[in-house]
């Protein structure tokens, strides 16, 4: 048996739901969390089965999306972690094993781009449109940065950007960025308000 969780991307609230479903959930059954970001480690922790919980990261849209990243945390056991790579086959999924860092693969890349190409439109080096049609035609991409960003949200950008920041101030990748802070602040937080680095109409 197999319970997957994908709420909100808060520590508290994960743990809040993991803790209800530990004490009704029977013992075999293996616990995944769907975090794109947080520990997977600090979640099992509050259940009483770390060695069958783990991390199993889908990339919307779901339907589309072939990748899902299995995240085997120091307390996961080798059969847990086996378990998910053979559940991800049999339901159509390309799976990859990462263990549990910050962003595990996809995200820890990912993020540091999305804010590095925000932080050099901020310094003048060059237009949100033009670093856009640089990474897809120069470096293969299927879509740019900003576009990216648009899709998943600037608001979840800035969620996860803080919360790294917050457990590793020192790591400059991590940086906070004034043009993200400054759309989420405006509301402009992508395609689900209508605007973001673009505008778009319905």
């Amino acid at each position: 048996e197999l319970i997957i969780e994908a709420i909100i991307e808060d520590f508290a609230a994960k743990s809040a739901l993991w803790k209800k479903i530990d004490g009704w959930a029977p013992k075999e059954c293996v616990f995944a969390t769907n975090t794109s970001s947080l520990s997977v480690a600090d979640q099992a922790a509050v259940t009483g089965r770390a060695d069958r919980f783990g991390g199993i990261h889908f990339f919307s849209p779901v339907p589309m999306m072939k990748l899902v990243e299995v995240v085997q945390a120091d307390t996961t056991s080798k059969e847990t972690a086996t378990a998910l790579l053979d559940f991800s086959k049999k339901i159509g999924k390309t799976a990859v094993l990462t263990k549990d860092t910050k962003g595990f693969i996809v995200n820890r890349l990912l993020i540091p781009l999305m804010l590095e190409a925000a932080r050099l439109v901020e310094r003048g080096v060059a237009t949100v449109e033009d670093v856009d049609v640089a990474m897809k035609l120069g470096a293969g991409h299927p879509m740019g940065p900003f576009t990216l960003s648009d899709s998943v949200g600037i608001d979840v950008i800035k969620l996860i950007t803080d919360a790294w920041h917050e457990a590793e101030p020192e790591n400059p990748l991590f940086n906070p960025c004034k043009l993200i802070d400054d759309k989420v602040a405006e509301g402009k937080l992508g395609r689900k308000t209508g605007e973001g680095f673009y505008k778009y109409t319905k």
